[in-house]
């Protein structure tokens, strides 16, 4: 092991150069894929005629289908109808889609959670339905939401380091690139990668939790 060697000043700003890119993807894929599954969960929940039928089978398509391999469709199949997307951008559309069929499937599940009972009151007491929805519905689905959505904004931000396939310049890829100069790189700067994950993680937890906490 040469951690002396391994966190140069060089290659410590080569991997953090790799970490911004992967807070980069992840940030930007989680806003999208938020956007995306909570839009597709309400269509769900409302059971739009024939609208909620064709969602709900492209979201059960995207669901089970590896998160790699949309990877590769976005970088290496688009180009072929003409979309051509660099590497950045590919991963960002791979895990907007990936992660925002996710996401619908837990704000649908969180909106079918509320007490039917409930919806019923409000529906005789003269609210209207989307009023119902916003007012009723919403904010004691959202409280279910809070961990299950957390967890998956988590595992997206693992998932960035798939993106290492099509040579993203990622915190993976970066280490990868560092390890290759010298193979007693490979415990520290494997070590310094755990610690940067589990950091950022961690601190969505604690977010998480704090946001949780106020909902209630």
């Amino acid at each position: 092991m040469d951690f002396a060697g391994a966190f140069s000043s060089d290659n410590l700003r080569f991997i953090f150069e790799g970490f911004y890119v992967t807070l980069k993807v992840a940030f930007l894929s989680i806003v999208f894929s938020f956007v995306l599954g909570s839009i597709v969960g309400v269509i769900r929940y409302m059971k739009v005629p024939a609208l909620s039928q064709a969602l709900g089978l492209i979201v059960e398509l995207l669901r089970n289908l590896p998160l790699l391999l949309l990877i590769f469709m976005a970088r290496f199949a688009l180009p072929d109808v003409g979309i051509q997307l660099g590497p950045m951008y590919a991963a960002i559309v791979a895990l907007t889609l990936f992660e925002g069929a996710m996401i619908a499937e837990i704000v649908r599940s969180g909106l079918n959670s509320i007490d039917k009972g409930q919806i019923e009151a409000a529906r005789s007491s003269g609210l209207g339905y989307m009023r119902t929805l916003w007012h009723i519905v919403l904010p004691q689905g959202l409280r279910r939401m809070v961990p299950p959505l957390v967890s998956q904004f988590i595992s997206l931000l693992k998932d960035t380091s798939l993106a290492v396939i099509i040579a993203l310049p990622e915190l993976m890829n970066q280490s990868k690139i560092v390890i290759g100069q010298n193979l007693n790189y490979t415990i520290p700067v494997l070590l310094l990668a755990a610690v940067l994950y589990f950091t950022v993680n961690y601190a969505l937890s604690l977010v998480a939790r704090r946001l949780e906490a106020k909902i209630v």
